[in-house]
């Protein structure tokens, strides 16, 4: 549904217009949830990002406003808003965007009532505490515990809350207690525009250490093919050469052709056949 924006009032037009601006002079648009971030990790995260990209905070409406009236490819951002949705701007590419943007990020313990963001895993092994009421409370967690040499154990390995899942305010006590801090907190990537297109993150958490190596891969896979099956490129013209030459000579070596450059090869190879055939009649 299209939103009226001819009679907003005056400071609700100023940020419209500032959004469009901003849209205007920087090559890339994007959508960030700042949902939950603590003002002090804010500041710092602004700081991080000085100089790379601009954070713009309004009214989820506003922004609603701007895209529509900017139009285009542009007003498909639409969608991705919700929640706590603030704008950033940069003239870099989405991919380098999203990677700064995880840099941001730092661990914090869970609160109750949050989504796991991955399984959360509580390993075995000798914990800090004394035994007291923290067994009973790890147990109650779902975390198996036992008190050996004085100390508090876990007895095993325990995945004590899935992908998605909720936590539990006694798992987020008990966790806190365990200094297992298993939230991401920062600014997290929801589409960006760039050049025409809108990026979702699915898209662009690549790994780029493996990218290369499958890069790296099919070059040398192709540049051996492209050798071995004698198709000429700039980059495979001299090792093709150089293969028909060494198996031209093998070959002129192995069926005696006599030529000035093989002659003393196959002398060489006469000798020693000579010379293993005295070693077998000399032996028997």
């Amino acid at each position: 549904m299209a939103l009226y924006t001819h009679h907003l009032p005056v400071w609700k037009r100023k940020q419209v217009e500032e959004i469009k601006a901003d849209s205007s002079s920087h090559a890339l648009i994007g959508l960030v949830d700042m949902y939950g971030i603590p003002a002090a990790q804010l500041q710092m995260i602004r700081r991080n990002l000085k100089g790379k990209a601009k954070i713009r905070m309004t009214r989820n409406t506003l922004i609603k406003h701007a895209f529509q009236e900017l139009g285009g490819e542009i007003a498909g951002l639409e969608k991705h808003i919700s929640g706590h949705s603030a704008l950033i701007f940069t003239d870099d590419n989405p991919f380098r965007l999203y990677k700064q943007l995880e840099k941001t990020k730092t661990k914090m313990a869970a609160k109750p009532g949050e989504k796991a963001p991955e399984d959360i895993v509580v390993e075995k092994g000798p914990t800090s505490f004394r035994p007291g009421p923290i067994v009973g409370e790890l147990q109650q967690a779902g975390i198996p515990a036992a008190i050996e040499a004085g100390k508090v154990k876990i007895r095993e390995t325990k995945t004590v809350a899935r992908k998605g899942e909720t936590i539990s305010r006694k798992l987020a006590d008990v966790l806190s207690k365990l200094d297992i801090k298993p939230m991401d907190i920062g600014l997290i990537l929801q589409a960006a525009y760039f050049e025409g297109t809108v990026y979702e993150p699915s898209v662009l958490g690549i790994d780029e250490d493996l990218i290369y190596r499958q890069i790296t891969l099919a070059a040398f896979e192709a540049f051996n093919l492209s050798v071995n099956a004698t198709i000429m490129t700039r980059e495979t013209a001299v090792p093709i050469i150089g293969k028909a030459f060494r198996e031209a000579r093998g070959l002129a070596i192995e069926a005696s052709i006599y030529e000035k450059d093989v002659i003393d090869e196959i002398i060489g190879k006469a000798q020693r056949e000579s010379a293993a055939l005295q070693h077998l009649v000399g032996s028997t």
